[in-house]
C-alpha cells in the first residue's frame, strides 16, 4: 500500500441546518430513519428520547441542539447516524444524508478560531472543499457530556 493510500480517510457526511458535516467511517454502524422515538423524562435537552433499532435500545440525540442550532421546523423523515460509545447504542439525529467521501488526511485543517465554539467544542478538523467546508466531527467529545451530565 502506497503512502498516499494509507493517509486516506472516508466520511459518512450528513447536512444539518444546511452545514455539511462528516464523521469517520469506522465509527458508523447504521444509517437509518429514525422513527418512533420515545421521550425520556429528565433527559438531557440533546436527548430526543430512545427508539428501537432491530431490538436494541438507542438513544437518540439530536444535533441541532448538540450544535446549539434552531430545532427543525418538520421532524418526519429525520434520518439517524448509528454509533456505539462506551458500550451504549446512539442515534445521532441529523437533517439528511449526504454521501461518503474518501479524502486525505493531510488536507484537513485544523478547527478556525472563528469556528462557533460549540461547534469547535466537537469538532476535530475541516476539510475545505470545492464549493463548502465540511466540519469533522469528533465522536468521541459529541458524545462526552462532561461531569455536568449528573447535574443535567
Amino acid at each position: 500500500m502506497s503512502k498516499t493510500q494509507s493517509a486516506d480517510v472516508e466520511f459518512v457526511t450528513a447536512w444539518i441546518a444546511g452545514q455539511l458535516f462528516g464523521l469517520p467511517i469506522t465509527r458508523v454502524h447504521d444509517v437509518f430513519e429514525a422513527e418512533r422515538i420515545t421521550r425520556v423524562p429528565l433527559a438531557r435537552a440533546e436527548v430526543s428520547g430512545v427508539l428501537n433499532l432491530r431490538g436494541r435500545v438507542v438513544t437518540a440525540l439530536d444535533m441541532r441542539r448538540r450544535l446549539g442550532l434552531p430545532p427543525r421546523e418538520d421532524a418526519k423523515n429525520q434520518m439517524a447516524i448509528g454509533i456505539d460509545h462506551g458500550g451504549e447504542a446512539y442515534g445521532l439525529l441529523v437533517d439528511s444524508m449526504g454521501e461518503v467521501l474518501k479524502l486525505s488526511a493531510d488536507t484537513m485543517d485544523a478547527v478556525p478560531i472563528n469556528l462557533q465554539r460549540d461547534w469547535a467544542a466537537i469538532s476535530a478538523g475541516v476539510y475545505r472543499l470545492e464549493d463548502r467546508l465540511m466540519v469533522v466531527l469528533d465522536v468521541d467529545r459529541v458524545l462526552d457530556f462532561g461531569k455536568d451530565t449528573l447535574a443535567a
